[in-house]
């Protein structure tokens, strides 16, 4: 049985998510989880994720330990789906991967402010990506939201051997830019005032992160209360992170109080400006832009290639981005 053999309803949230909860595991063994686009592969073997070289964190977690976690939440009522997977992480060819991410995701729903393609190219640093290729070990799922008190549907892959990654380049990771910072508790009240989703992330008893969306979130002192789904993948202990769309995420250790999920923060996680503010994206502030530049330079230099230099007209898209493009547009009209 394939991934194509899947229920119709299962297969349409992979092939039409536009965004994934991807989780990666730091070298202090410690979940983190990333709101990414992702792109399903037509023959669905795979899941595209990627991240700009000019913030290459995550990548380089999931070339360490390829281990990750994808979490699909389609429309209301649809499937909720979690993935355990294997990461392949490409950057061997950051030309090819312009061009990849490009007709897999387009740049209008990147392009706030209605910039044309002619604008919107000139983000080198944004269009330099490093694609990271999630291959399905384990699929969960649960029919809607509701079910999810109840045990998940599991597809186990077949396969037993993975994709490798490229080799990693040469010298150590560029240093990440010091943006500036709020104190956690700051930007807690934030996150919760704005009444963002929230998603906790775990290791399972096999060590992969796996994010699930709280159903109640409330910050009391230095703790986040959670009520979260009974047949989450995971005991509520250990190391954790929370995310609210990526904007905000917390770092802390997860106890279970009396069937409360209890997060007791450590601290937050450095914000990237682009995330905070979208529109930053295509047009930072030219101190974010410096920073950003610089950065891409020395992770091309590392590996040996130039910046990509994209072409006049952006690539056709593919099957499955004409389709979600196309929900693009709906959500926008809507």
């Amino acid at each position: 049985m394939t991934t194509r053999d899947l229920p119709p309803a299962v297969v349409s949230v992979i092939e039409n998510s536009i965004v994934s909860e991807f989780a990666t595991v730091s070298a202090a063994g410690v979940p983190i989880d990333t709101p990414t686009y992702c792109f399903a592969t037509d023959d669905l073997s795979a899941i595209g994720v990627a991240t700009g070289l000019s913030y290459p964190a995550k990548a380089e977690r999931a070339r360490r330990n390829p281990k990750v976690g994808l979490l699909l939440e389609g429309m209301p009522g649809a499937p909720i789906v979690c993935i355990r997977g294997m990461a392949a992480v490409r950057d061997a060819d950051l030309g090819a991967n312009a061009i990849r991410y490009l007709s897999e995701t387009g740049f209008e729903g990147v392009a706030a402010g209605n910039l044309t393609w002619a604008e919107a190219k000139n983000a080198v640093w944004y269009w330099t990506r490093i694609i990271i290729d999630v291959f399905p070990e384990r699929i969960m799922w649960w029919d809607n939201a509701e079910a999810m008190d109840t045990p998940p549907h599991i597809w186990n892959a077949p396969r037993q051997h993975w994709a490798a990654s490229d080799p990693a380049p040469a010298g150590k990771v560029s240093a990440a830019p010091q943006w500036p910072q709020k104190p956690w508790q700051e930007i807690a009240e934030g996150a919760v005032g704005r009444g963002a989703p929230a998603h906790l992330t775990l290791l399972d008893p096999d060590g992969w992160p796996l994010p699930i969306r709280a159903t109640a979130c409330k910050l009391l002192g230095d703790t986040f209360r959670l009520a979260i789904p009974k047949a989450a993948p995971w005991k509520s202990s250990g190391k954790a992170t929370l995310t609210f769309q990526g904007v905000e995420t917390f770092v802390g250790d997860v106890t279970d109080e009396d069937g409360e999920t209890v997060l007791t923060v450590e601290r937050a996680l450095p914000q990237l400006p682009l995330v905070v503010d979208p529109a930053q994206v295509l047009r930072p502030t030219d101190e974010v832009r410096k920073q950003l530049v610089g950065r891409l330079q020395e992770e091309t230099s590392r590996r040996g290639q130039p910046i990509p230099v994209l072409p006049d007209e952006p690539p056709a898209y593919t099957r499955l981005a004409q389709a979600r493009v196309a929900r693009l547009r709906e959500l926008k009209l809507d």
